[in-house]
């Protein structure tokens, strides 16, 4: 009989990636605005630079899981990166939202080697971390609990980047943003590390491979890159990122450049729900809602599978994106109901996603006799490291092409752009997230891959 999770092991689980998700969300929506008008950067620079550090860093997320693989150590493959990485994951993400007072050159040789830096460490401590999922339990069901409550509290963290970055970018700034990030990022270095060794100390790693002799590198990256489903789950990852990149990136611009100001004033109390301070609210009502319908996954999955509802929940927020882009500036109701409808159903897919990326891991075994956990979950890693440098830098760059400058008013070309930042062009990457889960298959052969590993693991552990 197949243990179940507690509790507090889902909790302590899902403590990781709320401690990755308060730099990652950070990155998502406020990096290129902090780059462009705090940093100094040139959008077109910033687009050059996010792309080239992405490109190397997922190199380094192979290795990563290849080393993970062979690690052995008395707590398991994949917990110990917890325990060795947390501080400095603390220290480069103060370091990377840091600028210094050089002169330009220096502040662009900086930002290269801090931001690539920062990313290096952050593969070295998420990827083990992802990996952990795919060892923690052998039942699928168990799985998607726990990629539920990692991704529910993947979303808090982004809970507290929406609600506390700017005003304690302000508070601690003075009017000083370069200061306040500074700080801000400190505050959530430390509770990042706190975090990260609770997770370490709560989990347990229970998944053992049918054998434990080791494998030439060469068989295992063989294995990935015959493995359909994952590729399919890859190339869906890479597209999910890229439209999450995008969006996230462009609402700061969108609020501050083309959407209007909305004042109300509820017992007294005046306050501006649009302009540059409605920004919080809106990214805190996206994170609030995505958090719902991820945690309420879990009971929907039982009866539609995973891929259905996946599809479901990314064909109905194309069509939510694309009525957005016809809002106008004094439309923040209308931009908040079509954002209800994508959050709530989009917050969900990375949960499925990436219990489906667990699954191919099982099939990889299954079909070679090798287990690669890490590597599995290292190359899915992967996708996001691509999807978040096409998205991003795509962002940088079109800002560039539709004229943009920081911190003045926009045209109205440079105004199109932004609005199909915020809703054309992640409404192009839903859509065929959609219907590229269509080609994924495997969901309906797991209970006889399941069955089968069973009876080897326990042949493999009987004595001769």
């Amino acid at each position: 009989m197949i243990r179940k999770l507690t509790v507090f092991e889902k909790f302590g689980y899902g403590l990781g990636d709320a401690a990755s998700n308060l730099f990652w969300m950070s990155f998502i929506y406020f990096q290129v605005n902090f780059y462009t008008d705090v940093f100094g950067m040139a959008a077109g620079a910033l687009a050059t630079m996010l792309l080239i550090t992405r490109v190397w860093d997922m190199a380094t997320d192979v290795i990563v899981g290849l080393i993970a693989d062979r690690t052995t150590t008395r707590w398991g493959k994949f917990r110990p990166y917890l325990l060795w990485m947390a501080l400095p994951f603390g220290i480069l993400s103060v370091l990377t939202f840091t600028t210094p007072a050089f002169a330009p050159t220096g502040k662009l040789i900086y930002a290269y080697v801090t931001l690539s830096l920062m990313m290096l460490v952050y593969s070295a401590i998420n990827i083990p971390y992802g990996a952990l999922m795919g060892v923690i339990s052998p039942d699928p069901q168990q799985r998607t609990s726990a990629a539920s409550w990692r991704f529910s509290f993947a979303f808090v963290g982004g809970m507290v980047v929406a609600a506390f970055t700017q005003p304690l970018v302000a508070y601690f700034g003075k009017g000083n943003p370069v200061v306040g990030y500074e700080a801000t990022m400190g505050v959530y270095a430390l509770a990042a590390v706190a975090m990260f060794l609770l997770c370490f100390a709560s989990t347990k790693e229970r998944v053992q491979p049918v054998k434990e002799k080791s494998t030439p590198i060469l068989n295992d990256l063989k294995d990935l890159v015959s493995n359909v489903p994952w590729l399919i789950l890859f190339a869906l990852g890479i597209t999910g990122v890229f439209f999450v990149a995008i969006r996230g990136a462009a609402i700061i611009y969108y609020f501050k450049y083309y959407m209007g100001d909305l004042i109300i004033a509820p017992f007294g109390i005046t306050l501006n729900l649009g302009g540059v301070a409605g920004v919080g609210l809106f990214i805190l009502v996206n994170t609030i809602l995505s958090l719902l319908g991820t945690f309420l996954i879990q009971y929907v999955t039982p009866y539609t599978g995973r891929k259905k509802a996946y599809i479901g929940c990314m064909l109905i927020s194309a069509a939510a994106l694309i009525a957005s882009y016809f809002v106008r500036p004094d439309q923040l109701v209308l931009l908040y109901a079509y954002h209800v409808i994508y959050s709530i159903l989009t917050g969900p897919t990375s949960a499925l996603l990436w219990a489906m990326f667990a699954d191919t891991a099982d099939y990889s075994e299954w079909k070679t006799g090798r287990r690669a956990t890490g590597l599995v979950f290292s190359a899915a890693g992967m996708s996001n490291k691509f999807g978040w440098a096409i998205g991003g830098s795509l962002a940088a760059a079109l800002l560039a092409v539709y004229g943009y400058q920081a911190n003045v008013v926009q045209t109205a070309h440079a105004q199109e752009g932004i609005r199909i930042l915020m809703a054309v062009a992640p409404a192009i990457g839903t859509l065929i997230c959609g219907l590229g889960m269509m080609f994924y298959r495997l969901e309906g052969k797991m209970p006889k891959i399941l069955g089968e590993l069973a009876a080897m693991r326990l042949k493999n552990d009987t004595p001769k």
